[in-house]
Order: structure tokens, then sequence, then C-alpha cells
């Protein structure tokens, strides 16, 4: 166990021997205070480690809550194992099942951004009684289609230069990583709007030298920090996560139709990408996310923001956060 500051707030380290792997997990307040001791969890994104939770961290401790940011396994100072099969929905609920029995925490709030979204939505399928409220970001619940494997739904709708089928092959996306600076390649992914079909190709990137002017909610601290993490770790183990979609859509076939119970709110960035594909803002906003979530009671959309919105409105996400699972 080690302990480290966070703009004033103590953060503590552990890594558990969890689901067969090692968890690192942060940890930010006691829930001593008026929140009555409940936990929140966050689930981290594409890319991301538990620092990029900070502004949430450091606010909801003070506010008594006590916060639980894990590195996802392949990430940071968590096991990657090798195997892309390693990384499946079962797999990754099932570390957060493991961690929450290695804390003794019945039931948790939980909030996930991205990939920590996708995640968040398996756990509140698979396990609902460990979640007493979930607050999802930038990703929306996708029902399982029955009738098309994720990958051919791709390839059908952005064609094979999709960034999600040019990922597939172990490796590759790894070696086209590695020929590029690993500061140039966050500067990007952060700060760039266009998250379309052609991500992550030589095009999209551009040449490695332009001059790439980081927004007042980005500092060059926060970049050398994930580029130093990921030059020590690699890609690989990120990457794996989109090489278990159709081994996903088999495993799930139980749970086609199933929906999401537990009490929801569901936040968005008005300019990001996911929230602009066509359908989504009519799937969100008329009815189609409420028949599928049920337990859905609000929907916000962050005026000016893209796909890292706790990052770029850290304090009005973290406000929605608050307001949210106080209620329960």
């Amino acid at each position: 166990m080690a302990a480290t500051a966070l703009e004033g707030v103590s953060v503590t380290h552990r890594t558990l021997d969890v689901n067969g792997i090692k968890i690192h997990v942060a940890e930010a307040g006691s829930g001593s205070g008026s929140a009555g001791g409940t936990a929140v969890l966050f689930l981290h994104g594409f890319l991301e480690l538990w620092h990029s939770w900070h502004h949430q961290l450091r606010s909801l401790s003070a506010r008594g809550y006590r916060c639980l940011a894990p590195d996802l396994r392949g990430y940071g100072d968590s096991t990657a194992p090798p195997s892309p099969s390693s990384y499946t929905a079962f797999h990754l609920v099932g570390d957060v099942v493991a961690l929450l029995d290695a804390f003794a925490l019945p039931r948790v709030y939980v909030v996930g951004q991205g990939w920590g979204a996708l995640l968040a939505w398996h756990l509140a399928t698979f396990r609902p009684d460990r979640v007493r409220a979930l607050v999802n970001m930038s990703v929306a619940f996708m029902p399982r289609n029955p009738g098309v494997r994720p990958l051919e739904l791709f390839r059908r709708l952005y064609g094979e230069g999709y960034y999600l089928l040019r990922l597939q092959e172990p490796g590759a996306m790894e070696a086209e990583f590695a020929r590029m600076d690993t500061r140039f390649i966050f500067r990007k992914l952060l700060t760039t709007r266009d998250t379309g079909a052609i991500s992550l190709s030589p095009e999209w990137w551009g040449p490695q030298d332009q001059d790439i002017p980081l927004p007042p909610w980005l500092t060059e601290e926060y970049v050398e920090r994930l580029a130093a993490k990921f030059d020590e770790t690699g890609f690989a183990g990120a990457m794996n996560f989109y090489r278990c979609l159709d081994l996903n859509w088999e495993l799930t076939a139980p749970w086609t139709g199933a929906k999401v119970t537990v009490p929801t709110k569901y936040i968005a960035g008005e300019d990001a990408m996911s929230y602009n594909y066509t359908g989504v803002q009519e799937y969100i906003h008329k009815g189609g996310l409420k028949g599928d979530v049920p337990g859905l009671e609000e929907v916000a959309v962050i005026a000016g923001a893209a796909h890292y919105i706790h990052l770029e409105k850290p304090e009005e996400v973290t406000e929605h956060i608050y307001e949210f699972i106080k209620k329960f």
C-alpha cells in the first residue's frame, strides 16, 4: 500500500489479487462524511488510467464519498494478460465484482466513461445487485442484435478501413503506435473532435511534427503522465478490449433483450462523435434508451464538450454525478 497526494487529497494505492490477476486501485476519501460511508467506483475509458478521474476523486471525496478508481485489466499497474480472449465482458465484470468483494462492498455507485461505460452497462446487466446507482458517459447502452455480429455491422456501415476493424489483428495497430511518439499520440487523441471512421489511420494522425496546442482543460503534466505509463506498458492490453467484440456477442446470447433496471443517468458531450452518429440522438431522446434501460431517470447533454467530458467540463460533470447519486 502506498499513498500519494492529488491536489490536496490523499490517495491510497493498493494492488489486489482478484479474479486471477492483479488490479491496481487508487482510493480517495474515507466515506465517513455526510455521504454515509457510501463508495463510488470509477471505470475509465480507452487509453486512460485511474488518474483520468482526478477531478472527480478530489471533489467527491471532499463531499464525503469513498472513491475507488482502478486501472482496468490491461492498463497501468494492473495485469495485462497476453491473450486477446482474456478481455471479454465476463472477465472485466468478474474483475469488478472481485474488487468489490476484496473491499467488502456489497453495493456501490458506479461511474463509467467510454469503455468503462460499456463495462458498467455489462455490470448493471449481469450483477445489478452490486450497483446502487449508475452514471454513464459518452457511450450509450447498445442492445445485442441477435441477427448480426458487431464487426460485420461496422463493416457494412463504415467499410474495411474503420478503426475498430483495423484494430482486430493482434500486434498490427501496436506496431503503428510504436512508430509514433507517445506524447504526440495523446495530444492528438485528447484534443481531436474527429473520431470518425478513419480514426487512428496514417491520414488521420497526420504529420508528427504538427503543432497541437493543448486546450485550457488539458495540461502538459496530464499528457506526460499518460505517455510515461503507456511507454512502460505498451498498448496491447487496451487494444485487446476491441478484439473481444464478436466474442462478447457470442457469449452474451443469453442476455439478448436483457434490460438495465438500476437507477441510471446518462451524460453525453454535445460535440462527441458518438453522440452525433446517425440515429444515436433519436435513440437516446425518443424512448429507445429508456426502453432498454428502464432504470434511466436522467439524460444530460454537456454543451461545448466532446468525448472526454469528465476532463473537459469537470465541475459540471462532477455536479451531475453528485446530484444524481445523492438521491440513492
